[in-house]
């Protein structure tokens, strides 16, 4: 009998083994990936709908919204305008008044942190009469004033004698009554001027002026041949700033004490996150198309620097404190 080879063991199945190890590493990595690119696309998410520089604490934050009080926040460019904020990261909280008295107080008394209504003179007038310091950060447009009336059809078809309505705050009768002038229908002492009062319309001048809040010459058109009415007040009142039958001129360089801009306690002057919600509201069409749209294409955009803006309100103060 024959000596037998001897058998030769089987080699251990070690491929086996590996490709079950790397298949399991297959399957960590996977699942790693698929992790990182979740929260990869949770991150770019939120960053989409809150801005990359997003105010999480502090003002601006939407614990702490930047408070700006208006007059006429139904205007749909103000949504649009709290809209281009919040793409920048900042919260904003409009605060609507229904008259020019209230916004001013409010910022003084730290209830706003900006306001836009106004023009320089009318900060002007408020700052020397109230004894506060008020201050522009930052323009928007110019605003032609209007004269309306329901009755007559032209200047010219107003009688002699008829009774004209203006608002009584300082700064819009005076320019109101060099509107009135402008149409021959008052005469002024001394040709009038940014602080005319109704004691300067001459005797033997074409129509009676009457005053009365800004808010309530649109419902007087039933009672009085015409009024001047402010562009807030216009769309309200059922009007078309079509409608006017004079208005001045908003494009006149003398026109520049009637900008109209944002305001903010003298401290905050420099705030730099103040001055980033102007940009923000003069570099934005859509917010700026808005404004012109709802002015009925009158008004004159401007982007008036803040310390052009300072030096007309200390000249119109100057020429207050000698009246």
């Amino acid at each position: 009998m024959s000596e037998q080879t001897p058998l030769v063991a089987p080699p251990k199945k070690r491929g086996r083994l590996i490709a079950i190890i790397a298949a399991i590493a297959v399957v960590v990595l996977a699942t790693i990936g698929i992790i990182v690119a979740v929260t990869t696309s949770n991150n770019a998410n939120s960053n989409a709908a809150s801005g990359d520089d997003a105010i999480t604490e502090g003002k601006g934050s939407p614990s702490d919204p930047v408070r700006i009080g208006v007059v006429g926040a139904s205007d749909p460019y103000w949504d649009l305008y709290v809209d281009a904020a919040a793409e920048e990261g900042i919260s904003i909280e409009l605060v609507d008044f229904t008259d020019y008295a209230q916004p001013n107080p409010a910022l003084t008394e730290g209830d706003l942190d900006l306001n836009q209504f106004q023009h320089i003179i009318y900060l002007a007038q408020y700052n020397t009469s109230a004894g506060e310091d008020l201050t522009p950060i930052g323009s928007t447009a110019i605003y032609p004033l209007g004269l309306y009336s329901t009755q007559y059809e032209s200047v010219e078809d107003i009688p002699e004698g008829a009774t004209v309505a203006v608002p009584n705050d300082a700064s819009n009768l005076a320019r109101s009554l060099l509107v009135l002038q402008a149409q021959g229908l008052v005469e002024l002492q001394d040709g009038g001027s940014p602080f005319s009062t109704i004691d300067d319309v001459l005797p033997g001048s074409r129509v009676e002026v009457t005053t009365l809040e800004a808010a309530l010459t649109p419902t007087s058109l039933p009672d009085v041949a015409a009024a001047i009415i402010n562009n807030d007040f216009v769309d309200d009142a059922g009007l078309s700033f079509d409608d006017a039958l004079a208005t001045d001129d908003p494009a006149d360089p003398s026109a520049q004490p009637y900008i109209n801009i944002f305001a903010s306690r003298a401290e905050d002057a420099d705030n730099e996150l103040y001055h980033r919600l102007v940009e923000i509201f003069q570099s934005s069409s859509d917010v700026t198309d808005g404004l012109v749209e709802v002015s009925g294409d009158t008004a004159v955009l401007t982007e008036t620097p803040a310390e052009e803006l300072q030096e007309s309100l200390e000249t119109v103060e100057a020429e207050l404190a000698q009246q």
